[in-house]
């Protein structure tokens, strides 16, 4: 099924200079760029994104890390969007992530795990919509698009 994800490549990415190489590996799995913004995150846009974790320990810690640098915001689009974004990533302790994963090849931490993906469809949606207007996401055709449909 064809879905669309919110992918962020995270402050710490951004300053080792990973972002290349995070967008490389969504394109080369055949996923659809169709949305991307470069932004430091807001205060407000970080507490809307963390909601579900509001009065947890890690909470204000949470938030200072994603508001501490350029952040990378985008949508993608392709068939089962969500679960290929979270493969790509690996597990979000980088740690514990296989080798062949963003945060297995290049994570080290728990909290500085450099990228990430919405954890379903629903709340990709509610992700995205946080970012993007929907005048921001694009819908075109990809010439090798029936090369990655079944």
């Amino acid at each position: 099924m064809v879905e669309r994800t919110f992918v962020m490549i995270k402050p710490d990415a951004f300053g080792r200079r990973l972002c290349g190489e995070i967008i490389r590996r969504y394109e080369a799995k055949g996923l659809k760029l169709v949305g991307m913004k470069l932004q430091i995150v807001s205060r407000d846009l970080a507490e809307k994104h963390y909601a579900e974790h509001a009065g947890k320990g890690f909470y204000e810690s949470l938030l200072e890390f994603i508001m501490s640098g350029p952040t990378v915001q985008m949508v993608w689009e392709g068939q089962n969007a969500v679960a290929v974004g979270r493969k790509l990533n690996g597990a979000t302790n980088s740690q514990e992530a296989d080798l062949g994963t963003i945060r297995g090849d290049f994570g080290m931490t728990v909290q500085n795990n450099l990228v990430h993906a919405s954890d379903s469809v629903e709340t990709a949606k509610r992700e995205i919509e946080i970012y993007f207007d929907e005048s921001e996401l694009w819908d075109y055709s990809m010439p090798d698009g029936h090369w990655l449909v079944n």
